[in-house]
């Protein structure tokens, strides 16, 4: 009797411990080829269309639990329970009005710490990098500010369930936000603002660059150990985006252009005349570039932004629009079979950026 009471007690201990075990591996660090696909086909189901037309197959493993309110610039997430309660928080990228297409064109970056008024009642603290030269694209940072008013009481409901571990998933626009989302929710769980034992991995796909080199180091620290990667068509405009220029003002504090005039002007005449000139030409160029960048997708966007968006106040720049592109990197190339497939087509100018074209390279992968 005492025997048989042991082992169903050892039995019942082994079958917790299992189920344990199991919802704490359930998500693993590393890029998982068939997990990326699993996303892109949740992205690929979040267009505004109705469903039954969309050709992106139906994913396999998950399914669709809520779709948020549109919000700031036409912002919209999704989401989605895997089979292996694995939440997925799917940000929908850039859509056809004129507000989403706003947001990527608001372009001047901002400090990656600080505080912004984005409507009457609504003023987004945040904190993404401890480096107070890390920037960030402002555009996409006001879609992570109002996301995530809907996202944070939906991750307090679900670790409340049980669910720990959770996908940040965007495909295009979404990717960049998944960028900033991602370092705003590690921030906040540093600061015990969300329990600290949720698992974040994160999916930037098709990602336009959110940052400038300093977001960037802090960003890949932060995912180094498998649990964030960015992927990339290498036939894709739009990871090429936004305009970068490198100043002569973005790079370290110790560097071989800080004394640049004095060193030139201990230069003999006529050397130090000619050096002179031609440095002033090369650091002239950058300046020129940041202001009309300023200007035309800082202040003049900012004022748009603020047509659409009462109560919304246009925060101090950064300056440097020095973007780069961000986290571990997965490269899906374009070789001669998949040109034949998807070829160059001026007239289709995202036949390389749609969630196709990705599944196709990523099935080779």
């Amino acid at each position: 009797m005492i025997r048989s009471i042991l082992l169903a007690g050892f039995s019942i201990f082994i079958l917790c411990t299992e189920k344990i075990m199991a919802q704490h591996i359930a998500l693993k660090p590393g890029f998982d080829k068939a997990e990326y696909i699993e996303m892109l086909k949740i992205t690929g189901h979040q267009m505004d269309t109705p469903w039954t037309h969309v050709t992106t197959p139906m994913p396999e493993k998950t399914k669709f639990v809520y779709r948020s309110k549109v919000v700031g610039l036409e912002n919209k997430w999704d989401l989605w329970m895997m089979q292996d309660s694995i939440a997925v928080i799917s940000i929908r990228g850039t859509t056809k009005s004129q507000n989403s297409w706003l947001e990527n064109f608001y372009a001047a970056m901002v400090p990656a710490s600080g505080s912004i008024q984005m409507s009457q009642n609504f003023t987004f603290n945040y904190h993404l990098a401890d480096n107070p030269r890390a920037s960030v694209h402002l555009g996409w940072l006001i879609g992570t500010a109002f996301l995530s008013q809907d996202i944070l009481p939906k991750i307090d409901s679900l670790y409340k369930s049980g669910i720990k571990e959770m996908i940040i998933l965007g495909h295009s626009q979404g990717g960049a936000i998944a960028y900033l989302m991602n370092s705003y929710l590690n921030q906040l769980q540093k600061t015990n603002q969300i329990p600290s034992d949720i698992r974040f991995k994160t999916y930037c796909s098709a990602a336009p660059r959110p940052g400038n080199l300093f977001y960037a180091y802090e960003y890949e620290k932060m995912v180094s150990d498998g649990w964030g990667y960015n992927i990339v068509n290498t036939a894709d405009w739009v990871v090429q985006t936004p305009l970068s220029i490198q100043a002569l003002t973005d790079f370290n504090t110790t560097n071989p252009f800080t004394n640049a005039s004095a060193i030139i002007n201990k230069q003999p005449f006529p050397k130090n005349w000619g050096l002179k000139y031609a440095y002033n030409r090369l650091n002239n160029v950058s300046k020129k570039g940041n202001r009309r960048y300023e200007n035309y997708l800082g202040k003049t966007a900012g004022k748009m932004v603020q047509k659409n968006l009462p109560g919304f106040v246009a925060p101090d720049f950064a300056k440097t629009f020095d973007y780069v592109r961000v986290g571990p990197t997965i490269i899906l190339m374009a070789k001669e079979d998949y040109f034949k497939k998807f070829p160059d087509n001026p007239e289709k100018i995202f036949v390389h950026h749609f969630i196709n074209a990705y599944l196709y390279l990523a099935e080779q992968l």
